[in-house]
């Protein structure tokens, strides 16, 4: 009920919809109802013994029934349509609301979850709102309904006989009670089970490179086929639940026909029970056990349907890590000062990433950040994005402590340049005005000479408007580096983060790629994360990270002449450099 109810909730925007839908149901159920009078009223006239008048008689009431159906007509279709309707607006709103609030948690909620499980929370999930609200609310309206109506007629007939009708339905009931216990956690099960598959199939997808380049393409294959049968399995069991249920009803039902059959004989033989009444009251029986068969159908539906309605609900009530504080301010275009303050950070409890980080950096300068791999130099980066809060300590913005500033203003101030590019389908301008939807294409062109990247998409067949294919695949990683780069200049943020811009390019790409740094130091403040020491020889400040803390700062030059981690890192370079040069030699 509590999940009805909230269902109901997100529903209110549709309700005129829904209250003319459910008004169309009422009245075909109304009509149904109507049709077996007229023809029990036609057999009475006609076991009588049909006069001219009766012949007239029947004659309206052939009448009335083509009247009779063709409303029906018309409020089935609106029965049938509105409520699809208001059902498919609804899955359009939840599955967009679902969407949205899925892009509005923190990098922390998806740690442990899989894009397939995800997607399968966002589509398949929230289709089971069309089937509540367009197939199971008005079936149940309707059963109710006719229920109601053919016990009323059928006691209006014959008390004696409605009574022992009514034998077989405290057994159906009960049935479904346990068949609900039974198969609403099989479903649940199962639309997890969908998940998982989605989310391996994904997985397989996305790697496909990897799957051929490493000859795993059967160990994919495997492991696509456990989790598509773990599904199978799933389903197998609920419909076992399901078929044992369905017949169960219909026996039980059947039983209800034969009880009238056998008593409203027997009444007739010694009550005088007229004939007109019992065929009446097996029209209206069909109509009575209809709803009562048709609940094992209604129970499964609505038993699948909760199960994705919950995981959906399960979404929307997740609590959000990084959220605008109530009075959050605009700061608009900042000057780029960033200030970390005692800063603390730990992706899991007790695992301590950063330790008591403190440090400043001026408007227009260019800091580095240096260590070895894991030490938390990209995690300095996407707290300065507030993709995470630090777990103690505050980060500033020209003094606004980032928790103070809303998201989307601090985010207009924050570029990144990631290792890793994501280019998404579709053209190189597209790609580029990521940042920028509105930029015009001389400004994009000017963003990309600055990148040192405009030439090479000139020599391209389309240009600006070449198609980069899924994840950028038609580009080399040199290319969808600078590209980022052209993406973080377009969008003229005051400050600027390089996380391992060059580290998977060539020399020369990486060249490029320094002169493109080179050309925008100073109009912004640049933090930039390496591995590549040359890249970061000319940053106003480097900060040399160990176990999670700072352990040396200064320049190039003030570094290289203590003994320290730095040092030691430029020594392993160089040699690993001089080394290379011999092989090249030899």
């Amino acid at each position: 009920m509590k999940i009805l109810l909230r269902i109901a909730k997100e529903a209110k925007k549709y309700r005129v919809l829904l209250i003319i839908a459910m008004f169309s149901t009422l009245s075909v159920t109304g009509l149904n109802l109507a049709a077996p009078m007229l023809l029990r009223d036609m057999i009475a006239i006609v076991s009588d013994g049909i006069t001219e008048n009766g012949l007239g008689r029947v004659g309206t009431i052939a009448l009335m029934l083509l009247g009779l159906y063709l409303l029906r007509v018309v409020f089935r279709f609106m029965a049938s349509y509105l409520a699809h309707v208001a059902a498919w607006n609804l899955v359009h709103e939840i599955r967009q609301k679902v969407y949205n609030t899925i892009q509005s948690f923190s990098m922390r909620f998806f740690h442990n979850k899989q894009t397939g499980e995800l997607m399968t929370r966002v589509v398949a999930d929230t289709d089971q709102f069309e089937l509540m609200y367009a197939h199971i609310i008005p079936d149940m309206m309707t059963n109710f309904f006719t229920l109601i109506g053919v016990t009323t007629i059928l006691f209006v007939i014959n008390p004696q006989l409605a009574l022992l009708t009514l034998i077989p339905v405290p057994f159906i009931l009960l049935s479904g009670w346990i068949f609900t216990k039974k198969v609403r956690p099989k479903f649940r099960l199962l639309q997890k089970t969908r998940g998982e598959m989605n989310a391996q199939l994904q997985d397989n997808l996305s790697g496909i490179k990897e799957i051929q380049a490493f000859g795993q393409q059967e160990r994919a294959s495997g492991n696509f086929r456990d989790k598509n049968w773990h599904y199978i399995s799933t389903m197998l069991k609920a419909l076992k639940t399901s078929a044992v249920f369905h017949p169960t009803v219909e026996f039980i039902t059947a039983l209800g026909t034969v009880i009238v059959v056998g008593f409203g004989g027997f009444m007739a033989f010694h009550q005088g029970l007229p004939a007109a009444d019992i065929v009446a009251f097996l029209l209206y029986l069909a109509l009575f056990f209809a709803p009562i068969t048709g609940l094992a159908n209604l129970l499964e539906a609505a038993s699948q349907a909760l199960a994705g309605a919950e995981r959906v609900i399960e979404i929307l009530d997740e609590p959000e890590n990084v959220v605008d504080a109530e009075n959050a301010v605009d700061i608009g275009v900042a000057e780029g000062g960033i200030n970390f303050e005692s800063v603390d950070f730990a992706y899991i409890d007790d695992v301590v990433i950063l330790n008591d980080i403190s440090f400043q950096i001026k408007p227009g300068m260019m800091v580095a950040f240096v260590g070895a791999t894991g030490v938390g130099k990209s995690t300095m980066t996407q707290l300065i994005s507030r993709f995470y809060d630090p777990t103690a300590g505050r980060i500033t913005i020209d003094g606004h402590d980032l928790k103070s500033i809303t998201l989307n203003s601090l985010r207009k101030n924050v570029s990144v340049v990631l290792q890793d590019t994501f280019l998404f389908n579709g053209t190189i301008a597209q790609n580029i005005a990521l940042s920028s939807p509105n930029a015009s294409i001389e400004e994009i062109e000017a963003a990309a000479k600055i990148a040192r990247i405009h030439n090479d998409i000139e020599a391209m067949p389309d240009g600006y408007q070449t198609q980069v294919g899924e994840r950028g695949l038609r580009l080399s990683g040199g290319q969808k580096q600078r590209m980022a780069i052209a993406r973080a200049v377009l969008c003229k943020a005051p400050v600027l983060i390089l996380d391992e811009a060059t580290a998977s390019v060539d020399v020369e790409t990486e060249m490029q790629i320094q002169q493109a740094i080179s050309e925008i130091a100073g109009t912004r403040t640049i933090i930039a994360i390496a591995h590549r020491l040359s890249t970061i020889r000319n940053a106003d400040v480097i900060h040399v990270f160990e176990n999670g803390r700072i352990v040396q700062s200064g320049n190039h030059t003030e570094l290289i002449a203590q003994e320290g981690v730095y040092r030691r890192m430029c020594k392993a370079q160089d040699s690993a450099v001089n080394t290379e040069i011999d092989e090249v030699r030899k």
